[in-house]
């Protein structure tokens, strides 16, 4: 499966992959303060181990930081 994930394609082998594997496979350290929009659409955290991605989904991951 072939994914854009914050402007990088990347393949994966998995042919059914959720928002949360994903995220397992690209930011495992980090799970707090993400927000994750497929195809300019943001996806509550609530959906994101029902919600699977598609091939050549369009995915925009955005993490807080802190700071002033």
């Amino acid at each position: 499966m072939e994914l854009k994930i914050n402007n990088q394609i990347k393949q994966f082998q998995a042919n059914a992959l959720s928002i949360q594997a994903l995220l397992d496979i690209e930011i495992p350290q980090k799970q707090n303060g993400i927000a994750v929009a497929i195809n300019s659409n943001v996806i509550p955290k609530s959906n994101w181990d029902s919600h699977l991605l598609s091939e050549s989904d369009d995915i925009l991951i955005i993490s807080a930081t802190q700071g002033g």
